[in-house]
C-alpha cells in the first residue's frame, strides 16, 4: 500500500497513468474504453491521488523494481452502517506485465490490507464479457447481482455490470 503522503513520489502518477492508459488500450475493463482519452484518464487518476492523500482510500501498487505496473484501490463508503467493507477499484495491470500472477498478487495485496484494516468484506464490479468472473471467483469472490445494460461502451454495445463480494472472515 502507498501511504498517503507517498502519493507524490516522483514517477508514481506517470507509471499509474501508462498503465492505465495501456489497460484501456488493450481493452481493459478500468473505466474506459480505447482509444483512451488520455486527459480523462488524468483526472480521475488525480482525484483517486487525491482521496488516497487525504487518507480516505487506500492505493495497492506493484511494483517490478524499475517501475510501478499496476494498481488497485480499496475505496471507502460514506457512512458508519457500511464502515465494515470497501470497494474495490480499478484494479489493472499493465498489459506488458499480465499474464505471470501479477493480478492475482495484486488483489492478494488488497485482501491484506483490508485484512489489517479489520474489514469483513470487499466488492467490485466487472463488466461482462471479459470472462473476469472466473478469475474473480478463484481468489474467492462469488456474484451477488446483475445490473442488464449498465455499461455501454460503444452506441449498439450494452454489457452487463456483475457485482461480486468475498468474505474475509469465516
Amino acid at each position: 500500500m502507498i501511504e498517503p503522503d507517498a502519493v507524490s513520489e516522483p514517477g508514481l502518477r506517470a507509471d499509474l497513468l501508462d498503465t492505465w492508459v495501456a489497460a484501456t488500450d488493450a481493452g481493459g475493463s478500468v473505466g474506459f474504453t480505447a482509444p483512451a482519452p488520455v486527459d480523462l484518464v488524468a483526472e480521475t487518476l488525480d482525484r483517486a491521488l487525491e482521496r488516497v492523500a487525504a487518507g480516505q482510500d487506500l492505493l495497492g501498487v506493484l511494483h517490478n523494481g524499475d517501475r510501478y505496473v499496476g494498481m488497485g484501490l480499496l475505496v471507502a463508503n460514506s457512512g458508519q452502517l457500511s464502515s465494515h467493507w470497501r470497494t474495490v477499484l480499478r484494479v489493472m495491470v499493465h498489459p506488458k506485465y499480465q499474464g505471470n500472477g501479477a493480478g492475482r498478487l495484486l488483489m492478494n495485496g488488497l485482501r491484506s490490507s483490508a485484512e489489517q484494516l479489520g474489514l469483513e468484506q470487499l466488492m467490485l464490479t466487472i463488466r461482462d464479457g471479459g470472462n473476469l468472473d472466473t478469475f474473480y471467483g478463484k481468489l474467492g469472490y462469488r456474484i451477488v447481482g446483475r445490473h442488464p445494460r449498465a455499461v455501454r461502451v460503444a452506441a449498439d454495445d450494452y454489457r452487463d455490470e456483475i457485482m461480486l463480494v468475498t468474505d474475509l472472515t469465516s
